[in-house]
């Protein structure tokens, strides 16, 4: 059973749901990466989505996209991301690291060097944004072989029939966009989401996790309502960003933002 089986299994059998957080890698330094991947830990993190940085991340907001530039013009590239996935395994073998970024870096390095490198890492799967699944065999044979999974996203726009070809590629989770534009976007409208959810609940048994638009405690439990996972990046990398200005910790900054959060949707569950 993968990581990510297991964290799903059991936050499901208590009744939690996963908290989900997105960094940028290398953003403002790897060094820096590191010790928040540990602080969103400590926090409460179930699953970490690492960013794997890009020169043009069309699917991202201003925010995540100045992440990627930053960490770019320090010459971060996937195979500083993946030794930065072997380094945080030495302090933690338990938190599924899902590593989210676009094709061209993974078509450069190889689909099969890369799974073998991304194994060796003991990262835990891949989210493609540009990937389409039709498109996805090879990739994901690769990453089969070596038991990785492989994690797509679903839009609000995505009709129920391609919902249906697309979990069929799936495994992990999938990862529901909840509004129309890019990340860091708001007007959260809950009534499409629960509706969508609801859809994709009838197509698949796969762990449905949400993002975009997440800010805050309030929005987080608001979709924790319906879904297994609640996805926050935006809201998280702005406060690394501005830590730059403020000369505060990184770690501790994100680190106390995602205990808030974390503290909320417990005390949900606890009183649900």
């Amino acid at each position: 059973m993968s990581r990510l089986q297991q964290v799903f299994r059991q936050l499901a059998a208590t009744g939690r749901k996963a908290l989900i957080p997105y960094v940028t890698a290398g953003d403002p330094d790897l060094e820096a990466t590191l010790d928040v991947l540990h602080a969103l830990v400590d926090a409460g993190a179930d699953v970490i989505e690492l960013g794997v940085p890009f020169s043009d991340p069309m699917a991202d907001g201003p925010v995540i996209q100045l992440a990627c530039e930053r960490a770019l013009e320090k010459g971060v590239r996937l195979a500083d991301v993946l030794d930065l996935v072997a380094r945080f395994r030495t302090r933690n073998a338990d938190t599924p690291v899902v590593l989210m970024g676009y094709l061209n870096p993974l078509e450069r390095m190889g689909y099969a060097e890369f799974a073998r490198r991304a194994a060796a890492a003991q990262v835990d799967g891949m989210l493609v944004v540009d990937m389409p699944p039709e498109e996805s065999a090879e990739l994901k044979a690769e990453l089969v072989q070596r038991e990785l999974d492989l994690v797509f996203l679903l839009a609000p726009t995505t009709t129920r029939e391609r919902a249906a070809r697309i979990v069929q590629h799936a495994s992990g989770y999938l990862y529901y966009v909840s509004l129309r534009g890019v990340t860091g976007s708001a007007n959260l409208q809950m009534d499409e989401v629960s509706e969508r959810i609801a859809m994709l609940r009838e197509l698949t048994d796969l762990p449905l996790g949400v993002g975009f638009g997440i800010t805050d405690a309030d929005s987080a439990c608001a979709v924790a309502q319906v879904a297994d996972g609640v996805v926050i990046g935006s809201a998280i990398v702005q406060r690394i960003a501005d830590c730059a200005a403020s000369g505060e910790s990184p770690a501790e900054v994100v680190g106390s933002f995602l205990r808030g959060i974390r503290d909320a949707l417990d005390n949900q569950a606890g009183g649900s």
